[in-house]
């Protein structure tokens, strides 16, 4: 047996031996029989669907389309901004961009859903900002946009300098140049990272529960622990974690496809 035999059957005796102790912890202390009926009951189950799905995964789609496409106009300008060369633009895009990547994205909900009724007069504000998707989803644009940014910049200072002076050789503008030649090529690098944050954005539309949430508002958290409060059985944070699994699993895939086209392409 060469060394390297040796070396893999002992990870394998090691992996087998670990697995077999912590499923022997399992079997011996917990209360198998309890979680099933709390967590695991069919009955209740099925009682989620198809509303869950009509209503909370719905919701939580829309929250987060609405929160990636401002996230990503956000994210745009202020990149754009940081390659200025007018300094109060780069200064004023740097301070947007490191504010709410620093703040925790339950704080900045809570801020914008209630800071910004109560300094406007809930009034004056466009019916849509009154109702959840417009005041959580501008909250999620807004930390989006912080974290999109970044990676706006990063791929256009990916593209090669060459391929800029020589678009302004033969007469484009600056403008003219960003749109037709840096841009497109920029997205192209960043596109998984992108789809990353998507993914991520998708996740954290359950903090919008701390907002307060109205009939047909739910997203799948806030629909998950509703229900478990009111039937006493936690069964439909399951059924939301399901939901969850059937959205982010095949995006993820979609992350790990664009990524490995992007690597044969750019090989």
């Amino acid at each position: 047996m060469t060394r390297q035999q040796r070396s893999t059957l002992l990870q394998w005796g090691a992996f087998v031996v670990g697995l077999l102790v912590v499923a022997g912890t399992l079997a011996a202390t917990v209360r198998w029989g309890d979680l099933a009926a709390q967590f695991f009951k069919w009955s209740d189950f099925k009682d989620q669907f198809p509303d869950i799905v009509l209503e909370a995964a719905r919701n939580t789609i829309i929250y987060t389309v609405i929160g990636f496409s401002g996230g990503l106009l956000l994210g745009l300008v202020a990149a754009l901004m940081r390659q200025s060369s007018v300094p109060p633009a780069r200064f004023l895009a740097g301070v947007y961009i490191e504010v709410f990547r620093a703040l925790p994205a339950l704080l900045t909900i809570l801020i914008v859903g209630f800071g910004i009724p109560i300094a406007f007069g809930s009034e004056n504000l466009p019916s849509f900002f009154q109702t959840l998707y417009g005041s959580g989803g501008t909250a999620l644009a807004l930390v989006a946009g912080a974290y999109l940014a970044e990676t706006i910049r990063a791929g256009i200072e990916a593209v090669p300098r060459g391929q800029v002076e020589a678009a302004r050789s033969l007469g484009m503008t600056s403008f003219q140049t960003t749109r037709s030649i840096v841009l497109p090529q920029a997205f192209r690098v960043i596109i998984p990272p992108l789809t990353n944050e998507l993914v991520l954005l998708l996740k954290d539309t359950s903090l919008l529960a701390v907002l307060g949430v109205a009939a047909g508002e739910r997203e799948l958290t806030t629909w998950g622990r509703t229900i478990s409060n009111s039937i006493g059985n936690y069964t439909p944070l399951m059924a939301a974690a399901v939901c969850y699994l059937a959205i982010t699993v095949p995006l993820s895939q979609l992350v790990k496809y664009v990524e490995k086209r992007t690597k044969a392409g750019q090989g």
